[in-house]
């Protein structure tokens, strides 16, 4: 039986090992494709911050167990059981979820996440702050949140807002799911390792060759700051190791988000001619990239009632009428505020990012529509969602423009001390 296997059988819902000097996260709830419950974020928090000063640990590597699913996302059900109970469990979560979130984008070690499978919502709060995002033929990628009446958060205001602005808005606001060749072309993957490739990466790293070691990374302030917050309700105690397969490698090099030592960004670039070649950095075969003229001329417009609009007037196209279908199941509601949010996103730095995803949840949760997109798709399962409003043109602009108001006193926000603020 081979790690992953022995993962699969497990019973914690992550689990931690070391090997051959990388840090292995396993998320390990394969039944429920790896998605994402609160115990799990406050045991990677305090794993990935003890490894920041250990030296057995030179890299991390982060995948999931089972076959379908890297992690499709946070656990929705105990989001919303904590919503329609009147409780503050979602709300801890969120909270905590965002400082991992940030953790790993600020990670002093490399940080590879190999994104084999359904990678969704809450799974791209825990890769894309990777230096190296790895993608397979089974990858397939979303942030679908639109769907059930909230908006796509978990660092998506910065990491959607550093693509292209109209593809931004497709992703976002569709909720579209894509595979790896459209995940290179965006600019959401690094590599795409093809075919058994995925074995080989896992092989290779167990055999990787370290150059000598080198002093543990300083810890910088934007880390001291993480530190401080600690996780909402949660002891600072041991978490449960396993085995895992080879897991993840933080590395704080990527444009923007990262910010990793000299030393550790050497480092980077040594995993990088090992796992790069096996497989490509670019492909000129994405299917966005055959859509992309029609795309950029139907999210130019000036807001979403304009792209609805636009869409609906090349109907006659298959694109756009499915991109039109997609768009029409969303909630109007969160539409908008997406659309704005993604707007706003492209000119905050990360932890602002953050700050401002964590007061567009509280209003989600308490005025918006998530309660009843969940009822309507895992609840009752009858996928006809009563939105708060039925139309756009409903939408009034000062409720979008409330879900950005602060609903904490100034130099209370609950992520006021992260990052260089």
């Amino acid at each position: 039986m081979n790690q992953r296997e022995r993962a699969v059988e497990a019973q914690d819902e992550v689990l931690f090992d070391v090997i051959n000097g990388f840090g292995i996260i396993t998320l390990n709830r394969p039944k429920a494709l790896n998605a994402i419950t609160h115990d799990m974020v406050r045991s990677m928090w305090h794993q990935l911050d003890a490894w920041v000063d250990d030296p057995a640990v030179r890299a991390v590597l982060i995948e999931g167990a089972g076959e379908k699913a890297f992690c499709a996302g946070g656990d929705v059900r105990a989001l919303y059981e904590s919503r329609v109970n009147n409780a503050s469990d979602h709300q801890a979560f969120f909270i905590d979820e965002y400082r991992l979130d940030y953790l790993i984008h600020r990670y002093p070690k490399p940080y590879i996440a190999l994104l084999d499978g359904i990678v969704m919502g809450g799974g791209m709060g825990v890769a894309q702050g990777a230096a190296l995002r790895v993608v397979t033929d089974r990858t397939r990628l979303a942030m679908p949140e639109t769907g059930i009446g909230l908006f796509p958060d978990v660092g998506a205001s910065w990491f959607l807002g550093h693509l292209a602005p109209t593809l931004a808005r497709y992703l976002g606001l569709s909720g579209v799911t894509i595979t790896a060749a459209d995940a290179l072309y965006c600019g959401l993957a690094d590599v795409w390792l093809e075919g058994d490739a995925p074995g080989q990466l896992r092989e290779a790293l167990r055999h990787f060759d370290w150059p000598a070691a080198a002093p543990v990374p300083a810890r910088d302030a934007t880390l001291g700051a993480c530190r401080a917050g600690g996780m909402q309700g949660a002891d600072r105690g041991g978490v449960a190791g396993g085995a895992g397969g080879l897991g993840d490698s933080d590395g704080a090099c990527h444009a923007g988000g990262r910010a990793a030592a000299s030393g550790s960004a050497d480092l980077l670039e040594r995993l990088r001619s090992v796992i790069l070649p096996l497989g490509r950095t670019w492909t000129d075969a994405a299917p966005l990239a055959r859509v992309r003229p029609t795309l950029d001329r139907h999210f130019s417009a000036i807001d979403v009632p304009g792209i609805v609009a636009s869409l609906a007037s090349d109907a006659q196209t298959p694109w756009a009428a499915e991109t039109l279908a997609l768009l029409l199941q969303r909630s109007p509601l969160s539409l908008c505020v997406t659309d704005r949010q993604l707007a706003k996103g492209r000119r905050l730095d990360l932890a602002d990012a953050f700050r401002m995803e964590l007061v567009l949840g509280y209003h989600a949760f308490a005025s918006g529509d998530f309660v009843e997109g969940v009822r309507a798709l895992l609840i009752d399962k009858d996928k006809q969602p009563r939105w708060r409003y039925a139309t756009l043109a409903e939408v009034p602009r000062a409720q979008v423009e409330a879900f950005f108001v602060s609903p904490w006193p100034e130099g209370e926000h609950p992520l006021e001390a992260l990052g260089d603020h």
